[in-house]
């Protein structure tokens, strides 16, 4: 069951007693906090869930979008400000982890808030990624969309959906494209980098990097399948997710 907070940016899980950690989740371009809603009660009743709701979906259909890193990345710091009385743990898929990885820099640079961990799923180190071009039309974002497999393509068969959804596609996108991550600036917090075996765009390699701004230690698992492996192998990323939780205070 999802509640509200006092920000429209999160949507909380119950947890029945005080939670010993948040896990807050970020997602991928395009995505929304409904794509971690079967992650709310699987990690135990001392683990409160909370999904980042970026504006231009959902509840937030009618907001301005954001296209670029920074600002989005100082909005969600301090929609979780109020929620740091409790360690954090910060998960992020593709664009979800790089902004992560921002929003973890934020709360150690400007507010003097470790981490408890940041765990980045398909997405290349920050000194390794470089702004690229991007897309001709909608049709070649459409096609990109495709290939990576995120969005229920179903939404972008339907004529009416499509450009529902196309608008927060299309920002999301513009963000990762011109996006490119000072280079490296050490987090103190635990790192995890997840990677699917077959993922099209982002190699092993890639997510190993990340090894480089891990001061706090870094661990890479590597699971079947290509950039949303995480939603074949749902239940093996929450139960390695759930094991390191355990071990983090």
């Amino acid at each position: 069951m999802a509640v509200g907070t006092d920000s429209i940016w999160l949507r909380r899980y119950v947890t029945p007693d005080r939670p010993r950690l948040r896990l807050v989740c970020l997602p991928h371009a395009g995505g929304s906090a409904a794509f971690f809603h079967s992650w709310g009660h699987a990690f135990g009743s001392d683990v409160e869930v909370m999904a980042v709701r970026y504006p231009g979906r959902q509840e937030r259909i009618a907001e301005e979008l954001y296209t670029e890193m920074e600002p989005l990345a100082d909005a969600v710091t301090e929609e979780l400000l109020p929620y740091t009385g409790v360690p954090l743990v910060l998960f992020g898929h593709s664009m979800g982890a790089s902004l992560g990885y921002e929003v973890a820099l934020r709360l150690q640079q400007r507010h003097g808030v470790r981490a408890a961990a940041l765990l980045v799923s398909c997405r290349k180190a920050p000194h390794l990624l470089t702004p690229r071009g991007g897309f001709a039309d909608d049709d070649a974002l459409v096609a990109e969309v495709r290939r990576l497999g995120g969005t229920d393509t179903r939404l972008l068969d339907d004529p009416d959906l499509r450009e529902l959804v196309l608008p927060a596609i299309r920002a999301d996108f513009s963000i990762v494209s011109r996006y490119a991550a000072r280079p490296g600036t050490p987090l103190a917090c635990p790192v995890v980098g997840y990677v699917g075996d077959s993922d099209p765009d982002v190699g092993i390699d890639g997510v190993r990097g990340w090894a480089r701004v891990a001061t706090g230690g870094f661990a890479l698992k590597v699971l079947p399948g290509g950039h949303f492996y995480l939603v074949d192998q749902r239940d093996g990323l929450v139960a390695d997710i759930r094991a390191r939780l355990a071990q983090w205070r």
